[in-house]
C-alpha cells in the first residue's frame, strides 16, 4: 500500500456517531475497535471507540478515536480535513452532506485562483474545507 495522508480526530465520546455519519455521507467501510477488545484500563468506558477509520472509495480515509479519561478534546481546533479534487458533482456533495446541521463560513463558490472552494464546521465541531479544481476551457 502506499502512502496516504489520513487526518486523525480525537472526540470526547462521539466518535462512533461521528465516523458513522461520516460513512454515510463519504461511503466506503467503517471499521472500530473498542477500548474494551483491549483490556480497557482503569476509567475507560469499554464500548469507546480507541480506534475507527472510514476507507473511502475516493481513495480517502480519516481516522479516529474517542478521548481516554484524563485527556481534554478542544473539538474543531484541532484539525482541519480537506477534501479536494475535480469531481465536481461527487465534491459538492460531499460538501452538502457534511456541511448539514453545521456552519458554513465559507460558501462553496468560485474563488480567484479558479477553483471551487467552501469551507464549514460540521455538526460535531470538525473543521472541513473542499476545493474542487474547474475545468478550464
Amino acid at each position: 500500500m502506499a502512502s496516504r495522508l489520513t487526518p486523525y480526530v480525537t472526540f470526547p465520546g462521539t466518535a462512533r456517531e461521528a465516523l458513522t455519519f461520516y460513512r454515510s455521507v463519504l461511503g466506503g467501510e467503517l471499521t472500530t475497535t473498542t477500548f474494551g477488545e483491549f483490556g480497557g484500563g482503569e476509567g475507560v468506558d469499554p464500548e469507546g471507540v480507541m480506534h475507527g477509520m472510514v476507507d473511502g472509495p475516493a481513495g480517502f480515509a480519516l481516522m479516529a478515536s474517542d478521548a481516554p479519561p484524563g485527556r481534554p478534546v478542544e473539538v474543531g481546533n484541532n484539525v482541519t480535513i480537506s477534501l479536494f479534487g475535480d469531481d465536481v458533482e461527487e465534491l459538492r456533495g460531499f460538501f452538502a452532506g457534511l456541511a448539514e446541521g453545521g456552519t458554513v463560513t465559507t460558501p462553496l463558490e468560485e474563488q480567484v485562483w479558479g477553483d471551487e472552494y467552501g469551507s464549514f464546521t460540521d455538526r460535531f465541531g470538525i473543521n472541513w474545507l473542499v476545493n474542487i479544481t474547474l475545468p478550464t476551457d
